[in-house]
């Protein structure tokens, strides 16, 4: 099967690797240095919409996997579906489920589907108006896009008004901080459920993990993710159990108002007293859960995504690896803030040597004969294990073979899945 894989981070690499392992013939755009190893790259990038979609029909494609979220919220799906060529990935329609927070609330408020509560405005004297009403902690969210970095959770009001004020007065983040959300703050361990879906049938994935904050502790600024693991075994058979119910009620609720929803559906959940909370759905698959849940399969992710993009996932099945899988990382200097790129790594081929280890690239060039950084979140060091402890200790010996200037991680990635 030939296959397009739109996009050009970690997340896309583990995708694109993952399909080729499995036989199939992989186009990407616009790709990276180390997906040219597993596909053909070109130079379409995953933001143009016209390029894509005629990219595809000019390579006769039989199905297309789109890695980021905004040519899904521009409509690329649509666009790819009117030239009749399969497309995982959800429409536009679906896509508003991580376009706009605030009308993904509204979409659970009608169908019951459990989460905080949450408020939207958009005007910031009344916002800030709302938040002199009650205690923090404080929750700030822009309603749109904003890459990982429209959150803000404080226990500092003057921090919250800040926030506000930056999305709806200062533009921070253009349109998608048009609207802000002002939520509950909500406490406990905060994990990752996908699913995929062709619009009626789930299928859940494996349960994973993802670190946001930049510093080791859950501690920094929030980032795009910092390292992930999967499975979770401190999370018993009932929890997962309500953790599949959420994403099986959601695809029922678009359902139901016609929306049909083909592709990965990922949902931020928080493990509250009450069972488990919807903090955000993506309508993509996660960076860096992919890199950390890829690994683990060992067959049918073609014919998977492939049955879900033509609505029929009645016989999918997908084979499971039995080890854990830990991703860790690796960062330029002042990510998530400003960071200078086009630094020389080192030492990819003496890690990728450690058994089990695979080196996902995120945010990586070419420059002559090196690669070097092109992005914040550079790599992602992933790495089986017959248990997370070793997957644990067969990534940070990967990660210690890594150099570039400025490079930086987390050291406690999966801190909480070996008990620390």
């Amino acid at each position: 099967m030939k296959v397009l894989v739109v996009g050009g981070g970690g997340r896309e690499h583990a995708l694109a690797w993952g399909l080729a392992r499995d036989g199939s013939d992989v186009l990407c755009a616009p790709g990276n240095p180390g997906m040219a190893d597993v596909a053909e790259c070109v130079d379409v990038a995953a933001d143009d919409v016209l390029g894509v979609v005629g990219l595809a029909t000019k390579r006769n494609v039989d199905l297309v996997v789109v890695g980021p979220e905004a040519p899904l919220v521009a409509g690329l799906a649509n666009g790819l579906q009117g030239r009749d060529i399969p497309v995982f990935g959800p429409s536009r329609e679906a896509a508003r489920l991580e376009g706009s927070k605030s009308w993904a609330r509204d979409l659970c408020e009608r169908h019951g589907i459990p989460q905080p509560w949450s408020r939207a405005f958009v005007d910031s004297g009344e916002a800030v108006a709302f938040l002199a009403g009650y205690e923090g902690p404080f929750v700030v969210k822009a309603d749109g896009l904003a890459a990982g970095k429209g959150v803000t959770v404080t226990g500092d009001r003057a921090e919250a008004e800040a926030a506000v004020r930056a999305c709806l007065d200062q533009g921070a983040f253009g349109d998608a901080g048009s609207r802000v959300l002002i939520e509950e703050c909500m406490t406990g361990p905060e994990i990752s459920a996908l699913a995929i879906t062709d619009g009626h049938l789930v299928l859940p994935l494996a349960l994973a993990q993802d670190h946001k904050r930049a510093g080791d502790g859950d501690t920094g600024p929030n980032t795009g993710g910092m390292g992930a693991y999967s499975p979770l075994s401190w999370v018993d058979d009932a929890v997962r159990a309500r953790c599949t119910a959420i994403g099986v009620q959601t695809i029922r609720a678009l359902e139901s108002e016609g929306v049909t929803y083909r592709g990965v559906l990922y949902a931020g959940l928080m493990l509250t007293e009450e069972g488990p909370k919807v903090l955000e759905f993506n309508c993509r698959f996660g960076d860096p859960e992919t890199q950390a849940l890829i690994p683990r399969i060992a067959g049918g992710l073609t014919g998977t995504l492939a049955a879900a993009a033509l609505g029929d996932l009645q016989s999918a099945r997908l084979a499971w690896r039995p080890e854990d899988c830990l991703t860790v990382t690796l960062a330029s200097g002042g990510y998530p803030g400003s960071y200078a790129t086009g630094m020389p790594i080192q030492g990819l081929e003496d890690a990728a040597a450690i058994e089990g280890v695979t080196i996902f690239h995120a945010g990586t060039a070419r420059q002559d004969d090196r690669v070097v950084t092109a992005g914040g979140r550079v790599l992602s060091v992933s790495a089986l294990g017959a248990n997370l402890e070793e997957a644990r200790a067969r990534a940070y010996e990967a990660c210690s073979r890594i150099s570039f200037e400025g490079m930086h991680y987390r050291t406690d990635i999966a801190h909480q899945g070996v008990g620390e």
